[in-house]
């Protein structure tokens, strides 16, 4: 890698979940079927969106995104996880463990950025439904997206230099199921003050900025809809708002715990559990709460059906 690294060794040993044998086909299959139904959800999605012209809007532009998004960060682990499981040597090495340290990260970070894209487009669509067309043109659509990509990429590759840089000479076993960026540092071997520092700097504008964004878009959205006579409106509203908050909070709260916030009183089997929470849990989660819910998405799914001649198309 770089000049000052002198790692000892080629290969890290991932110990994956701190679960007896005895439980370890349970989990497995459960594993196994949550990442599927993540997998089959967003990837529905995406078809649905790219198939359906009615839904060529920037709100699935940005769903198609995150679909994407929410794919990819479960491939990152989930797969290396399973194969783990079934592995007496759970290893990965040295450049593999930093690739996927490097695309975790990506992927995370992007789904921050598209989930504030969202939140913006939908207060938007509700504040100001007349000046909706002109505000979320379609140059603007593509100009969020493109710049999250592009500072998700920025933001990812300034981590991965800096990790590359740290010797790891003495410990090569990872108290975790994948190479996390926190458990990497705790092995380092050199002086990894730059790198916390990098990570709380650029993790308030990653994280903590998005967040409150999100928080605010929201809020100004419940407090329209409050302006209206409708029950139905309100009630809608909360259904919708909560959901969608619920699951933010999950993705951001637990990210925030682990990174920004971190506590010396945190166990290796609690860290774990927090980063399932926002690895596996919220991208299963997302098809359910952003789209596979949405009246539209159902048109779309009866419409291709229909198109194409699916014999059980009513």
């Amino acid at each position: 890698m770089m000049g000052r690294n002198q790692t000892a060794f080629s290969d890290f040993l991932l110990l994956g979940l701190p679960i007896h044998l005895e439980y370890q086909l349970l989990l497995y299959v459960i594993f196994l079927a949550m990442y599927l139904t993540t997998a089959l959800g967003n990837l529905l999605i995406s078809i649905l969106i790219r198939l359906d012209t009615h839904l060529h809007t920037p709100m699935y532009l940005f769903l198609s995104n995150l679909s994407f998004s929410d794919l990819c960060f479960s491939t990152v682990t989930i797969p290396k996880l399973l194969q783990n499981m079934q592995s007496q040597l759970p290893s990965i090495p040295y450049a593999s463990c930093l690739t996927q340290m490097y695309f975790f990260l990506l992927f995370g970070n992007l789904e921050s950025f598209l989930l504030v894209a969202m939140a913006y487009d939908r207060y938007v669509a509700i504040c100001f439904p007349l000046h909706y067309p002109n505000i979320m043109s379609n140059q603007l659509c593509l100009s969020l997206v493109m710049l999250s990509w592009v500072l998700t990429m920025f933001h990812a590759m300034v981590h991965t230099l800096l990790m590359a840089r740290l010797s790891f000479c003495m410990n090569n076993m990872i108290p975790h199921f994948f190479c996390d960026i926190s458990a990497l540092l705790k092995l380092a071997c050199s002086d990894t003050y730059v790198n916390e520092l990098v990570i709380f700097i650029m993790g308030w504008f990653v994280i903590i900025i998005p967040f409150i964004l999100i928080l605010v878009s929201y809020a100004r959205i419940v407090s329209s809809i409050f302006k209206g006579p409708s029950a139905r409106g309100i009630h809608k509203a909360f259904s919708t708002c909560g959901s969608h908050l619920s699951v933010v909070s999950l993705f951001y709260g637990t990210i925030i715990g682990l990174y920004l916030c971190p506590s010396a009183n945190n166990s290796t089997v609690k860290e774990t559990i927090m980063a399932m929470m926002y690895t596996v849990v919220t991208p299963m989660l997302n098809p359910f709460i952003y789209s596979l819910r949405n009246r539209d998405m159902k048109g779309a799914l009866g419409r291709v059906f229909c198109k194409n001649k699916i014999p059980f198309c009513l």
